[in-house]
């Protein structure tokens, strides 16, 4: 609610006679705003002029010379290319007429459906438009019947774009990996190092099904330890110009939502072949450190192993034996990661890495999915242990395929697969600067430019404080986000030089491509000059597919937040002050998280107005204020569960 952003922007260097090239956006109104950087308003353009076009596509404008309210008019005059074709909604049934009354509502009309095509009215489906003339379609799926958990939790997945079902020629390859996995098991362990018969451990969330990293451990004497970070070897069963590659590259990542997790992967590899389970010895691709108890790493070690977990711990379990309240072995083990991994964070933070302490919002639910409670995720010690620990191997495989072409020059055509995160943009900086300064505290900025420093000193001044969630939440989205890419330029937010991911491939598409990246480096193998632009255009999809998954997660979230706020309508509630504008404040739930929004001709007998240099609401005559960040109290008035909002009422 404090910083906001629209599709992508075009430059005037687009410009040609005056028609501009970009992404449109859609509002449900049908009206069309068109960006173009440099400009602080967006072109406006009228439901008449739209041309069809849907939120999203890429269009061509051309401005209009007039403006309406002081904003500049445009048209579209040609659709370059379409976002998608495909929409999930309501089968609908009017005058003998069939039609699929979209979900989202940024799609301001109905789809009318081609003759023959029919579901059951009320039904959810996913539909393909065919005739963009009339923007007709076909169904594709039919869901379910609209309210039921199962259909409204496959729709956010449908409406992302993403797939649930495996196409059956992926299915038939998966369990051939498998046989052959069988068959040749002992021919394959020789060529690995056998990493069996040292103390190995997985740490994961309770819920957990696939497990693609452990951590080894094993104490050298003298203040020294070997600590092998282990990833599921994907790359091993996932080879290039197969059906399953095709398909793990066009899904990019697992999928996560309250309920459920839609694999990148069939499950015969997720949850079989490629997880690292607890007694069974498993392929992995591994980065073994020797270390110091001060976190030094002395020497450190890449290749294909064999290995075998000796325990499956959750982190709850983990940490009650680190502190005692569970007897049992693996704790001097557990506690001397635990050790080394805070000496490890220590200096990232030292070296300028961000900490953000932000609430991680789970839910139980009964046998139907429906949510009886909601609660914040404590972030323990063994959250840390491990996130060290992948940070470490993620870290160092990035610098050894990077120092590995830097010096051999022959190399021309070597690359990689890198997670950058780029330095914050000036204007966002500026206006989080100025938010900062209105709730009372203090960004270090010149002229908009930060370092991680500085943002970390604006937490340390939040911490503990009323608006430390407020203010983390803040400094979050007025960043940059970390994507892919294959050119390095560091990743801001962890102050380091070189970073990849490396240490999940069976639910993320790049960490199989670094797998494979680095174990050319290993051979001295070689990437051609003609594989340059696959791989740069596979980051792109990837980061992009990234988004999308972490906003059917956020969705999924949301609904469940209003479905669990249903059951509380009258009830009252502490909450904190998360957004104001000038149709009303939104509030957050402390302990759910359920945000909602006061409108603002609820507030009482008073005129409010919105104050946007102090981000306060105030009333004329009483001088009531409402700011962000403010604890208040407030009743749950109404749930909808199909817009997915929640209306809050002011108590006083």
């Amino acid at each position: 609610m404090l910083f906001s952003t629209t599709g992508l922007s075009v430059t005037m260097a687009n410009m040609k006679d005056e028609n501009l090239q970009g992404s449109i956006s859609i509002s449900s109104k049908g009206v069309g705003y068109f960006d173009i950087e440099g400009r602080d308003d967006s072109i406006e353009i009228q439901p008449q002029y739209v041309n069809r076009a849907l939120h999203g596509d890429t269009v061509e404008v051309v401005l209009t010379n007039e403006k309406i309210r002081n904003r500049d008019q445009g048209k579209v005059v040609r659709v370059i290319k379409r976002a998608r074709d495909e929409f999930v909604g309501v089968m609908m049934v009017k005058d003998g007429k069939t039609f699929v009354s979209p979900d989202d509502k940024r799609l301001y009309v109905d789809i009318p459906l081609l003759d023959g095509e029919v579901a059951e009215a009320g039904n959810k489906v996913l539909v393909k438009i065919v005739d963009w003339e009339t923007l007709s379609g076909k169904i594709v799926k039919v869901i379910g019947k609209k309210g039921e958990n199962n259909t409204e939790m496959e729709s956010i997945v449908l409406e992302k774009g993403f797939r649930i079902e495996f196409p059956h020629a992926v299915e038939e390859e998966a369990e051939k990996i498998k046989q052959e996995y069988v068959k040749n098991f002992d021919v394959e362990v020789k060529k690995r190092k056998d990493m069996r018969g040292i103390t190995t451990i997985t740490i994961d969330p309770d819920t957990a099904k696939d497990f693609d990293d452990a951590i080894s451990f094993q104490d050298l004497g003298d203040n020294k330890y070997e600590i092998g970070v282990h990833i599921a070897d994907v790359s091993h069963f996932v080879t290039p110009g197969t059906e399953l590659d095709r398909e793990s590259e066009k899904r990019g990542l697992s999928v996560y939502l309250v309920d459920r997790t839609i694999p990148m992967l069939p499950e015969v590899l997720s949850n079989d072949l490629c997880s690292l389970n607890a007694h069974e010895d498993k392929f992995t691709f591994s980065a073994v450190f020797t270390m110091t108890g001060d976190g030094e790493v002395l020497t450190e070690w890449f290749g294909r192993t064999v290995t075998h977990s000796d325990r499956r711990f959750t982190y709850e379990d983990a940490q009650e034996v680190i502190d005692g309240k569970q007897d049992g072995p693996y704790q001097e083990e557990l506690r001397t990661l635990r050790n080394i991994a805070q000496k490890l964070e220590k200096k990232k933070v030292q070296s300028g890495a961000m900490v953000f302490e932000t609430d991680e919002v789970k839910f139980l639910l009964d046998e139907t999915g429906k949510p009886i409670k909601v609660y914040k995720k404590s972030r323990l010690e063994t959250h840390k242990l491990v996130e060290e620990f992948m940070l470490l191997a993620n870290r160092a495989v990035a610098k050894f395929i990077y120092d590995s072409q830097i010096k051999d020059l022959k190399k021309k055509g070597s690359q990689s697969v890198y997670r950058i995160h780029p330095a914050p943009d000036v204007d966002r900086i500026q206006s989080l600067a100025v938010f900062m300064k209105a709730i009372g505290f203090e960004l270090k900025n010149k002229d908009g430019k930060v370092t991680s420093r500085d943002l970390n000193e604006l937490l340390a001044q939040a911490k503990g404080t009323p608006n430390e969630d407020l203010i983390n939440t803040a400094t979050v989205r007025s960043m940059a986000k970390a994507i892919y890419s294959t050119k390095n330029i560091g990743h801001f937010s962890l102050a380091f030089t070189y970073y990849t991911h490396f240490t999940s491939p069976i639910r993320r598409y790049p960490d199989v491509l670094v797998h494979r990246f680095l174990e050319r480096e290993l051979n001295g193998g070689k990437i051609e000059i003609d594989e340059y632009s696959k791989f740069e255009r596979i980051c792109l999809a990837s980061s992009e597919l990234e988004k999308k998954a972490s906003d059917a997660e956020r969705a999924s979230i949301k609904y469940k937040q209003v479905e669990y706020m249903m059951d509380h309508i009258g009830e009252t509630f502490p909450g904190t002050i998360t957004g104001v504008t000038e149709w009303g404040i939104y509030v957050e739930e402390k302990e759910t998280k359920c945000e909602g929004m006061i409108k603002i001709r609820d507030l009482g007998d008073d005129f409010y107005q919105l104050d946007e240099k102090n981000y306060t609401i105030r009333g004329e005559k009483t001088g009531k204020k409402f700011t962000l960040g403010d604890s208040i109290k407030f009743k749950v008035v109404s749930a909808d569960m199909e817009k997915r909002v929640l209306d809050y009422g002011i108590v006083n």
